[in-house]
């Protein structure tokens, strides 16, 4: 059963559990399920979505009740009026502590041109671990608060291992050995990306709303093990 966080005549919205493919592609292969059948039957109606989340990433995820709203969902999108707050904990402490990845990427196809992608993070908590791995003793970790200003392809992804600090548990652009630290030493097989709040303009009444998904028993246990409270540095108002 899908975790509903809203839903009224026009829209629904999902907190999408980590490693749940939303739909059919040529990215995901033969899925067992995907979240926009499930939650057509569970609603028992036509859902439509308005957006997507990575298979392996967690959180916010805006479905329509029918192809209008969708539509005008879909436009806000497009132009970059819905404000994206993620939670990802990454390898490394970035420097600076707040800033911008500004950095062209290419679409699905990483031969296809590249278009012009904005990244804005902020570190929310940082931590040392006394585990030894490489030439390092001790391994620093930081939780991030990351909000897309565009919308490209594993954008947060890409820009994040970019500026080499790549995502925890991401397996296409990270980094296999902190990945297995963390499946070895934490318990945590997922990767630490997480939609966590989502603010946008009610497509029918115009009226300002934000969502903000909680985070999964793996994801939480983590944080609370580390002692970081992401709510105590990131106000949804900023």
């Amino acid at each position: 059963m899908l975790e509903i966080l809203y839903q009224d005549d026009a829209l629904i919205a999902v907190n999408k559990p980590a490693n749940l493919a939303v739909h059919r592609s040529k990215f995901v292969g033969p899925a067992d399920s995907f979240l926009i059948d499930e939650l057509r039957e569970q609603v028992g109606d036509s859902v439509y979505l308005a957006h997507r989340l990575d298979r392996a990433t967690s959180g916010v995820l805006l479905v329509a009740r029918n192809k209008d709203v969708a539509a005008a969902l879909g436009e806000q999108f497009m132009a970059r009026t819905v404000r994206k707050q993620y939670l990802v904990v990454v390898r490394g402490w970035p420097e600076p502590a707040e800033g911008v990845i500004d950095y062209a990427l290419p679409g699905s196809r990483e031969t296809g041109p590249r278009r012009e992608a904005r990244t804005r993070y902020r570190r929310l908590a940082t931590i040392e671990v006394p585990i030894a791995l490489g030439r390092y003793q001790q391994q620093r970790y930081a939780l991030l608060l990351a909000e897309p200003e565009s919308g490209r392809f594993r954008q947060i992804r890409k820009h994040l291992a970019h500026i080499h600090h790549p995502v925890i548990g991401d397996c296409q652009h990270g980094r296999s050995d902190h990945n297995r630290l963390y499946k070895q030493h934490f318990g945590c097989h997922r990767m630490l990306l997480h939609a966590w709040r989502l603010a946008f303009c009610h497509p029918l009444s115009g009226k300002a709303m934000t969502l903000q998904a909680p985070l999964d028993e793996a994801f939480g246990d983590l944080l609370g093990r580390f002692g970081w409270n992401p709510g105590a540095g990131a106000s949804a108002e900023e």
